[in-house]
């Protein structure tokens, strides 16, 4: 039902099936062609394990008559011959129906200034048609945008090979670049490693050790070491971040609750001053 709908939809709009094709990137083949070929080699070595494609399939050679042969011959020539007295009689009873129709409808006459003014019109058109085109022609190959007829196709300087050569010599680049940069990746991890690796190392140690002192200090002993499937040494460190986000939680709260304190007193000692105020203007 999907696929009817969707061929109906592309009969509407005039199209064909290779129109709605939506086309392969050739940034996306090029990135995985060590994928692709993969993949390729992967699927030529199963079928000829499995005998499932055509050079692997060995079908025993069927022998045949020779009356047999003349026989199927002669069918299919028949049955061509057929189609064709077929189509010629189509084109005959149709031309005697075209004939019957002017005879009746009766032969149109026209003035021959008409008809040749006419035909005047219709040649003009179609030259002037042939020189714009040819001079728009000129004018592409003038700017480059289009090659030039009297130059080959195949001319190491077309504007075509000149584009494919442009084309790959981005590819080799691009890849060079990735490779590099996948280098790069490797040998700066390994120079932070070496560099800074020591330094990490021996701050991660002391937050290890912190935490067992402060764990020892808040319950009494100290506690087990997390395990593997617990998460290591990254459990402790989880621990710590969320403690010292609790801790920084709170203390921002204290510090809310001590300005809306300060801000109710003030309010208060306001209020106070307006009354004294309002008092003493009375009295006077």
């Amino acid at each position: 039902k999907q696929w009817y709908q969707r061929r109906v939809r592309v009969s509407d709009m005039k199209l064909t099936p290779s129109d709605i094709e939506i086309p392969v990137p050739r940034y996306f083949t090029q990135e995985n062609e060590k994928d692709i070929k993969d993949r390729m080699k992967l699927m030529a070595e199963t079928l000829a394990k499995y005998r499932l494609d055509d050079t692997g399939d060995k079908k025993e050679n069927t022998k045949m008559s020779l009356e047999e042969a003349i026989r199927i011959i002669q069918v299919h020539e028949r049955a061509r011959q057929g189609c064709l007295r077929a189509k010629f009689m189509r084109e005959i009873r149709a031309q005697e129906e075209r004939e019957k129709m002017l005879s009746m409808q009766g032969a149109s006459t026209m003035d021959p200034d008409v008809a040749s003014t006419i035909i005047q019109k219709v040649w003009k058109g179609y030259s002037q048609r042939n020189k714009t085109l040819k001079l728009r022609e000129k004018e592409l190959i003038f700017i480059g945008m289009q090659a030039s007829s009297d130059l080959p196709s195949n001319h190491k300087d077309s504007p075509t090979n000149k584009l494919a050569r442009r084309e790959e010599e981005r590819v080799m680049i691009q890849s060079q670049h990735e490779r590099e940069y996948h280098d790069a990746l490797v040998s700066i991890k390994e120079k932070i490693r070496e560099a800074e690796g020591p330094d990490i190392k021996e701050n991660m140690q002391d937050q290890i050790r912190q935490w067992f002192i402060e764990t020892r200090d808040a319950s009494g002993k100290f506690p087990e070491y997390p395990s593997d499937d617990e998460g290591g040494s990254a459990a402790i460190f989880k621990t710590k971040e969320g403690v010292e986000l609790e801790e920084g939680n709170g203390e921002g709260s204290k510090k809310k609750g001590k300005k809306g304190k300060k801000k109710k007193g003030e309010k208060k000692e306001k209020k106070k001053k307006g009354k004294k105020k309002g008092k003493g203007d009375g009295g006077g």
